[in-house]
C-alpha cells in the first residue's frame, strides 16, 4: 500500500528554487530518509506534505486518499527543536499533546516504555537532558497511535549517547511496523536505521530506492608491504586483480568476484612477498552520497 504519493512538487521563494519537481512514492512499512545537505529542501518538502507550507505546484496524496481530509490525524510530527512546558512532567506534557490532538482517556504507558522514559515519567521537563527532550518529542508523536511518523533531523544537536538512543527508539518504533519518514543530513545515521533514501541536493531528487539499491556493492581491497615494486608488478601481472591505485604507498584494487583479501595475500605469499597492510572495504552511503551530490 502506498502511505504517501508525490507528484512534481514545485516550491519556490522569489527567484530561490526551494524543491524542483519531486516525485517520491513511500510504501507502508518503509523507514524512508530524505538524505541530503543543509538546504537542500528537505525541511521544505516535509512542511508541504504536512500541509504548513504551500506548495506552487504538483500534487501529494496521503494513504492513496483512503482517510480524505482527515489523513492528518493519521500521521505524527517530530518537527525541528522539541517544545514542551518545563515546569510540567512526562505524563502533564503527554495530556498536553492528548488535548490537541483529540485523543480520549490516553494511556501514556506504552509510549513511555518505548523511549525508555517511564522511570523519569514523573520528573519535570526541564531536568531532562538533549536525549531525553529528543524521546519525549518522540512519545508525543506516537500520542494517538499514528500510521506515520515524520521526524525532521531527529539527532541534530544530540551527543553521540542521545544520537544512539534515538536511533534506537527509531528502530523500536519501525519494528513495530510503522511507517517512517525521516529527514536528516547525517548520512551514517540514515543507513543505520532506513530501509529506503532519497537523495536530494537543491530542491532535486538525484537518487532513491532501497539503501540496498543506492550503494554499489563493489568491494575495494587496499594492500601494501616493505616491497611495493614487486608487489605492484605482481598485481599488474594478476588478471582478477583490477583497477590499481596508488594511495600514497597502499594499493587500493578490486577484485573480481569469488575473490577475497585471502587469494590476494596468498598470492603475495606465493611470491615471497609478505603483507604489513590488507583490508577490504565495503563501499557505504556516505561514498555513495558523495559521488552522487559532487557536481
Amino acid at each position: 500500500m502506498s502511505v504517501l504519493q508525490i507528484d512534481n512538487i514545485r516550491k519556490t521563494y522569489g527567484s530561490i528554487i526551494a524543491v524542483e519537481s519531486l516525485s517520491l512514492t513511500v510504501q507502508a512499512g518503509n523507514v524512508y530518509g530524505i538524505l541530503g545537505p543543509n538546504g537542500s529542501g528537505k525541511t521544505t518538502t516535509l512542511g508541504i506534505i504536512l500541509g504548513i507550507i504551500k506548495m506552487k505546484s504538483g500534487a501529494y496524496t496521503w494513504f492513496d486518499g483512503k482517510y480524505g481530509n482527515k489523513a492528518r490525524l493519521k500521521i505524527g510530527t517530530l518537527l525541528e527543536t522539541p517544545n514542551f512546558y518545563p515546569y510540567m512532567t512526562a505524563d502533564q506534557n503527554l495530556n498536553v499533546v492528548a488535548h490537541i490532538k483529540g485523543v480520549k482517556n490516553p494511556n501514556f504507558d506504552e509510549v513511555l516504555e518505548m523511549v525508555n522514559l517511564t522511570g523519569r515519567r514523573n520528573s519535570y521537563f526541564r531536568t531532562y537532558s538533549l536525549g531525553m527532550k529528543q524521546r519525549l518529542a518522540i512519545a508525543a508523536a506516537m500520542v494517538g497511535n499514528p500510521e506515520v511518523l515524520i521526524f525532521d533531523e531527529p539527532t541534530n544537536g544530540l551527543d553521540p549517547q542521545g544520537i544512539a538512543e534515538v536511533r534506537e527508539t527509531i528502530r523500536e518504533i519501525a519494528g513495530r511496523g510503522k511507517t517512517i519518514i525521516m529527514a536528516s543530513h547525517i548520512l551514517d545515521e540514515v543507513e543505520k536505521i532506513c530501509s529506503h533514501v532519497a537523495i536530494i541536493k537543491n530542491g532535486n531528487l538525484l537518487a532513491d530506492g532501497e539503501i540496498g539499491s543506492i550503494i554499489n556493492n563493489e568491494v575495494k581491497t587496499e594492500v601494501s608491504s616493505n616491497q611495493n615494486v614487486l608487489l605492484k608488478s605482481i598485481l599488474s601481472q594478476t588478471s582478477w586483480v583490477k583497477n590499481i591505485e596508488d594511495l600514497n604507498g597502499i594499493f587500493q584494487v578490486i577484485l573480481d568476484d569469488g575473490k577475497t583479501a585471502s587469494d590476494l595475500n596468498q598470492l603475495a605469499f606465493q611470491q615471497g612477498i609478505m603483507l604489513n597492510h590488507l583490508v577490504s572495504k565495503n563501499r557505504s552511503l556516505e561514498t555513495e552520497f558523495l559521488e552522487i551530490t559532487k557536481n
